[in-house]
């Protein structure tokens, strides 16, 4: 796959065949589902639509807008599409129409500046500007949702990639949090000679094989990651060869559960005391609160440790954005929202529901275990990284990530996974800075 715009004896230029051949799914997606805008994105008094791929979160979005309401005078109506594919499609073939929703719910990173290359995204900069100017936002996101110098999305949430575990599993077996890479091993070999498995893996999905790799290879080495995912390194570079060994070792050892576990599984898995530890983002606290268990009591949650002490410590920092698109309906309100989204009274609300952490740095979680990793970034001035998924050119990341799907499903050495992965990003860079220039 290419990243963009590479043409070929004078062809369409290939991401413009995408583009049309997006386009003409995303019609197929709105005639077969019927969500033309006369129902649901056209204007309507007193709210702005959200485009929004999680259902699960209407009801957040709906409590946020009540406390958004009496700031701005408008409501939040979100309209969800539960299928990222054909959310994805309709999204890029509206935004340049007036069938657009008001906001959208989109991926910040390289996802973010790909929209905003293709035009039709409103410049948010001076909304970013006066949310620094109070605080409410970290500077260090800033890269995160712009392109070119322009800001083109206000962060949604902000999570961490976090090591859920088991309370009474570890209270059974004498175990704590670890906070050394010597005590994770330890906790791996206790609970495995326990018939329990330590490490929660996952590929279902696609998406989720990335999880393990930006970890290893963030403990190894965070400069390193840093570099890797701006294509300053290569992916056949010591630290990712040492990040990959440790994972396949832990394969090896039985200490992960199979890639065809579904992760919608972890919290059950947890709560029943199959596995030891999840790997995840701070997002799954909800999940947790679903099947039944207590934040602090049935729950807790660790940062995963350096290889070696005197290693920075890191953490996988996660956060989605609201655009505004040129030709929403209700571009005014929509303008409006934004500019009071991270306002602590609604960021108040809608952390409370997410159980997660806020984009706000001003706001705390109310949930104690995610409150807790807070207070442990905050103490130990832990590098933010950002999530491999919204690292690079879009067609890179989803290319190396069905390659190290193949490398969990057993199909690919460490070594070859690596090799592959660094050939597509010398491939996917250059055609990405071919495109810009």
């Amino acid at each position: 796959m290419s990243a963009s715009g590479r043409t070929s004896s004078g062809a369409v230029p290939l991401a413009r065949r995408r583009l049309l051949a997006g386009v003409a799914a995303g019609a197929a997606v709105l005639t077969a589902g019927g969500c033309a805008r006369g129902a649901s994105t056209s204007a309507q008094p007193g709210t702005t639509s959200i485009s929004n791929d999680n259902a699960t979160w209407d009801d957040g979005y709906r409590a946020a807008g009540r406390e958004l309401k009496k700031i701005t005078g408008y409501a939040l109506r979100p309209l969800s599409n539960p299928s990222v594919t054909s959310y994805q499609q309709v999204v890029q073939m509206t935004l340049q129409t007036s069938k657009s929703s008001d906001l959208v719910k989109w991926a910040s990173g390289y996802q973010l500046k790909r929209l905003a290359r293709a035009g039709g995204l409103t410049d948010l900069t001076r909304v970013w500007q006066q949310y620094a100017a109070k605080g409410w936002v970290r500077g260090t996101s800033r890269e995160a949702v712009s392109y070119r110098g322009k800001a083109y999305g206000i962060p949604l949430y902000e999570s961490y990639y976090v090591l859920f575990y088991s309370k009474p599993v570890f209270g059974k077996l004498n175990l704590s949090a670890p906070s050394s890479w010597d005590e994770l091993l330890h906790c791996a070999e206790v609970l495995k000679r326990n018939g329990i498995t330590p490490f929660l893996a996952s590929q279902v999905g696609g998406w989720p094989a990335i999880e393990w790799f930006q970890e290893l290879v963030s403990k190894v080495d965070p400069h390193f990651y840093r570099q890797l995912v701006a294509g300053q390194a290569s992916y056949t570079d010591g630290p990712a060869r040492q990040a990959m060994d440790i994972w396949h070792d832990f394969m090896r050892k039985g200490w992960m559960t199979s890639p065809d576990f579904d992760q919608a599984r972890g919290p059950g898995a947890l709560k029943e005391g199959t596995v030891g530890m999840f790997l995840h983002g701070t997002w799954q606290a909800s999940g947790m609160s679903a099947a039944g268990m207590e934040p602090g009591t049935d729950y807790g949650a660790f940062i995963l440790p350096t290889t070696r002490p005197s290693t920075p410590k890191s953490v996988i920092a996660e956060s989605g954005v609201f655009v505004v698109p040129s030709r929403a309906s209700s571009h005014d309100a929509a303008m409006a929202n934004v500019g009071a989204w991270l306002d602590p009274s609604v960021q108040r609300v809608w952390s409370d529901f997410l159980q997660d952490s806020s984009a706000n740095p001003e706001v705390r979680s109310s949930n104690p275990v995610v409150a807790g990793l807070q207070r442990d970034i905050a103490r130990n001035h832990r590098l933010a990284l950002v999530r491999y998924w919204e690292s690079g050119p879009p067609s890179l990341v989803q290319g190396n990530t069905n390659d190290l799907g193949g490398f969990m499903a057993g199909q690919t050495s460490p070594a070859t996974t690596l090799r592959r992965m660094q050939e597509r990003a010398r491939d996917e860079w250059a055609a990405w800075k071919r495109d810009e220039a």
